[in-house]
């Protein structure tokens, strides 16, 4: 199938702007698939593969959120600004920007899956669909099933990684080279690194302001403004299908995604075993799949 080329642009977000891309034709009558990426503060590049499903005609819609890629960066801002509620206003903006708030399928990844719950929880009458892809039900669970992780990387790097913590010193190299072997086995199991996700990683890095103030200097040492936020609360008010997704070697542990399976009440859970927490990446064939049959199903209801 012939798929319309891209198209990129910026929607007004206050004083601010959300870079966004559509790929294929928002005007094709199939409900569209937004992309909500993690972080906090990472941006759209590592889930550009999600685009595949356009060539089914759905039309895929990815955005940078607000403080970095493409969108507006506020480097001075401080933690006060940095809020959930700032991120839940500029999807609902940006819905309402591109036509499509009355008709829409969420995609959240990692944090973004958290932030999807929360804005489907308000029970948006547009939603069709949500798709919490590798994101934890609180970040309380999240450190608890890292430290069990963390507890059983080689000999000696826990202890390197503990005593940076302890003295503040997370910006070392010995830190930075000690947190290898958990991204390895938890974050993305391929060597090298995808383009897609080194591009993410090194927006991040460029500018790490929400990232650190949010969660903090890496995936599993979180002292951010997030480390207790929860969105098991909110489960049982998401009225949607939802497909829960996590890789077997996940930081995204069954632990953690447990509240889903139990409190929301149209769920299914799928596990993509030889991957940790970037399936769609590291399986892209199986994770399209069941991506896949999970849109169709939706479709098969009115969708």
């Amino acid at each position: 199938m012939h798929v319309a080329p891209s198209a990129k642009g910026a929607a007004p977000f206050g004083e601010h702007q959300t870079w966004f891309r559509v790929t294929g034709d928002l005007r094709s009558g199939r409900t569209p698939l937004v992309v909500v990426h993690g972080g906090p503060g990472s941006t759209h590049d590592y889930l550009l593969n999600l685009t595949a499903l356009a060539e089914d005609g759905r039309p895929v819609v990815h955005y940078d959120q607000i403080g970095n890629g493409g969108s507006t960066h506020l480097p001075d801002r401080g933690a006060d600004f940095w809020t959930v509620d700032l991120f839940l206003a500029e999807l609902d903006n940006l819905l309402d920007h591109l036509g499509i708030a009355d008709d829409y399928i969420l995609f959240g990844q990692s944090w973004g899956g958290m932030l999807a719950v929360r804005h489907a929880a308000r029970r948006p009458a547009g939603l069709r669909g949500l798709v919490v892809a590798n994101s934890p039900a609180s970040y309380p669970l999240w450190l608890q099933e890292a430290k069990l992780l963390r507890d059983r990387l080689p000999p000696g790097v826990n202890d390197t990684l503990l005593r940076h913590e302890a003295a503040g010193t997370t910006d070392s190299d010995e830190y930075f080279e000690a947190m290898r072997p958990y991204y390895a086995r938890h974050v993305c199991r391929i060597e090298p690194w995808p383009r897609d996700f080194m591009a993410s990683f090194m927006e991040v890095y460029n500018d790490p302001t929400v990232y650190y103030t949010m969660n903090g200097p890496n995936e599993f040492h979180v002292i951010g403004t997030l480390r207790d936020w929860s969105v098991v609360e909110d489960c049982a008010d998401v009225r949607v299908p939802t497909l829960i997704l996590t890789g077997g070697h996940d930081e995204a542990t069954p632990a953690t995604v447990r509240p889903f399976l139990d409190l929301v009440p149209d769920v299914r859970w799928t596990v993509l075993e030889e991957s940790s927490h970037m399936p769609h990446l590291e399986e892209p064939e199986r994770f399209l799949e069941v991506l896949r049959d999970y849109l169709a199903e939706l479709e098969g209801q009115g969708s």
